[in-house]
């Protein structure tokens, strides 16, 4: 069949006089396709139609392909097997002109980015070797739209608290931020909306004033918005992570960073540069970070528990003994953790990843030797301090610590707090019931004080005829 150009040029020629037979030489093809041309008079190829032969099958196909999991193979297979009588070459043939394997690509946007309108941040799961164990982390990148360089850290988990303190690193790793921070609808960041509607949270959204940037989100399913990351991760998967085993979180993303810096000075050629030198020029245009950033910490409010410590994460990290039972702040960075009784420091130490539960004890936090020996008459000495202050529940208090679990210390400090807490007759009045009846529950006993102290110790009866 002649193409378009060709039935062109007989049909121009044929109007300025030309024979067949001349024409049918010019353009070199036989005298019967000019006369067909010219006897048609069309530029454009009519279209042939032809019956396929898996046309018949079409329900079938349809029906196979997402059974067979996308195998043409199996599916023409199974064709075969019912009689269908078609090549392997027809069926894919077929697939393919009615868009049965894939829908159709459409195309990518084109975009043009000035140095320091735009960086792009997204984050990936990737599994990867860490001592010896396969493990499922979250990969973080960021990339700045004009210079192409780029930027990673990878973390056990990923949320709000680890994304501020990834953002900041990136920024004094690049020395600015750009314009905008394009983000994916992610809930890290995002409140609510979606795409241009897109409302961030409020504590990310100071973040981002903090250091001058504006965080932005593409449409949902707008992934060409994100090239940039999206192909970064790519390269994560086939070229960091291939091969390569870490000792612990520290070595990965000590190795994550030096992997950066060799990316971002390679010359790529479609930069006609590398991207250290296109940041060198970016720079100036980016927004300068404040003179003082503050460490980034999530708080944590934890009571010490028997043990002597407080949990993070499943991680037991101790603290002085003398604050076993009282409720301390926990201030979590990306590598300490700080631990704050009101406004006093009482312990810091490294923060541990490891993936099974870990105890970080230090032995400054531990009782001298023979302090032990002293714990034991602990619950005695507070047994001795309740009879001498208020003999009326000696003789309770002694039963409560002989029916307590181990030396009895806890139930001894808490009957200690009742007395030093509540007024004496409400409580001599609990403390006689639950001893007339038995009970040596010191939660029941505290919330018959409390129902003493509201028909007894305050005369609501009184108050309202006062105000009346």
């Amino acid at each position: 069949m002649l193409d378009q150009s060709t039935r062109t040029a007989i049909l121009l020629l044929r109007e300025k006089g030309f024979a067949k037979r001349k024409i049918a030489r010019l353009v070199k093809c036989s005298r019967g396709a000019v006369n067909d041309v010219i006897r048609t008079n069309r530029k454009k190829p009519p279209v042939i139609q032809r019956v396929e032969k898996a046309e018949q099958y079409r329900d079938e196909i349809i029906r196979l392909y997402p059974e067979c999991k996308g195998n043409l193979v199996r599916v023409h297979e199974i064709l075969a097997q019912t009689g269908a009588s078609l090549s392997y070459q027809a069926l894919t043939a077929f697939c393919r002109r009615h868009n049965i394997v894939k829908p159709p690509k459409l195309p990518a946007g084109h975009f043009d980015f000035s140095p320091g309108k735009e960086m792009q941040h997204d984050t990936s799961p990737h599994r990867l070797w860490v001592s010896d164990r396969q493990v499922l982390w979250q990969t973080a990148g960021l990339v700045l739209n004009y210079s192409r360089s780029r930027y990673m850290q990878i973390y056990p988990r990923f949320n709000r608290f680890v994304c501020k303190v990834f953002l900041q690193e990136a920024a004094e790793y690049f020395g600015g931020v750009a314009e905008n921070c394009m983000v994916d609808n992610t809930s890290v960041v995002r409140a609510y909306g979606t795409g241009a509607n897109m409302v961030p949270a409020p504590e990310m959204e100071a973040f981002g004033e903090r250091l001058g940037f504006k965080f932005v989100a593409h449409e949902v399913g707008d992934a060409n918005r994100s090239a940039y990351v999206e192909r970064f991760f790519d390269n994560v998967e086939n070229n960091f992570l291939a091969g390569r085993k870490f000792a612990d979180f520290v070595d990965v993303n000590r190795q994550a960073r030096l992997w950066c810096d060799k990316y971002n000075n390679t010359f790529k050629r479609y930069l006609h540069a590398t991207p250290f030198e296109l940041l060198a020029a970016e720079r100036p245009h980016l927004k300068p970070l404040p003179e003082y950033l503050p460490e980034i910490y999530q708080i944590h409010t934890r009571v010490v528990n028997a043990e002597g410590c407080v949990s993070v994460h499943r991680h037991q990290y101790s603290v002085p003994y003398e604050l076993i039972d009282r409720q301390l702040q926990v201030r979590e960075t990306k590598d300490s953790i700080f631990i704050y009784h009101g406004p006093r420091q009482v312990a810091e130490h490294l923060k541990t990843y490891a993936q099974k539960p870990q105890r970080v004890i230090s032995k400054a936090h531990r009782p001298a030797r023979g302090t032990k020996k002293r714990a034991r008459s602990m619950a005695d000495e507070i047994l001795q301090r309740i009879m001498t202050v208020l003999p009326e529940t000696g003789q309770y208090a002694n039963e409560v610590k002989r029916r307590a679990r181990g030396r009895g210390i806890l139930e001894m400090k808490r009957l200690w707090r009742l007395i030093r807490e509540y007024p004496s007759a409400p409580l001599l009045s609990a403390v006689q019931t639950a001893w007339s009846y038995g009970l040596y529950d010191l939660d029941r006993l505290e919330r018959m004080i409390l129902r003493n102290i509201a028909g007894n110790f305050f005369n609501t009866t009184m108050e309202k005829n006062n105000e009346t």
